[in-house]
């Protein structure tokens, strides 16, 4: 079994390039790799070997992490089609999404003051949980169709309530902390 830095992550794991990876395989791909550069089969080896190994064992490593998150297999998809995300200089969204992100953020803001904060923050959660599952099928459809502009818009907003996600579990964490 070789690893060739030159492949994409997907033919690393034997995949076609798509959005749908079956995760059986890409788990049963994985601890084959993980197998192969074990440590232990290279420490009587040569200083270049090891090096090899370590460094083919991060690349296997990133490789899985990011096929395995579909945020960031969709951002890799785009990477492979040459389609930027340009998150610094790009600031143009629809006005209803960000209202509806404006909205999130100022119900994540009060929840902490709420009766029940921990209900409030459960229910912007599944709100989040809703629309990521949402931009996962729009992206998925996106690909299929290989309408680039429209998956790229797709990825940004989910990166959007993927932040936001984030956000919920500090203030959740905070809140545990309060305890």
């Amino acid at each position: 079994m070789q690893v060739d830095f030159s492949n994409n992550y997907f033919e690393l794991f034997e995949l076609p390039v798509s959005f749908n990876v079956p995760t059986e395989h890409l788990d049963t791909r994985f601890r084959s790799l993980q197998r192969f550069l074990h440590p232990d089969k290279f420490a009587s080896a040569a200083d270049a070997e090891r090096r090899w190994s370590m460094q083919a064992a991060s690349f296997v490593n990133e490789a899985y992490q990011t096929l395995s998150s579909p945020l960031k297999r969709a951002s890799y998809i785009l990477s492979l089609n040459g389609i930027s995300l340009d998150e610094e200089t790009d600031t143009q969204m629809s006005p209803m999404f960000l209202m509806e992100q404006m909205e999130l953020r100022e119900a994540l803001g009060e929840a902490p003051d709420a009766a029940d904060p921990y209900a409030a923050l459960d229910k912007i959660s599944k709100q989040l949980t809703g629309s990521q599952a949402s931009s996962a099928d729009e992206f998925a459809q996106a690909c299929e169709k290989e309408d680039w502009p429209t998956a790229r818009t797709v990825v940004r907003q989910w990166q959007f309530l993927e932040k936001l996600g984030s956000e919920v579990q500090a203030q959740e964490a905070r809140l545990d902390d309060a305890l």
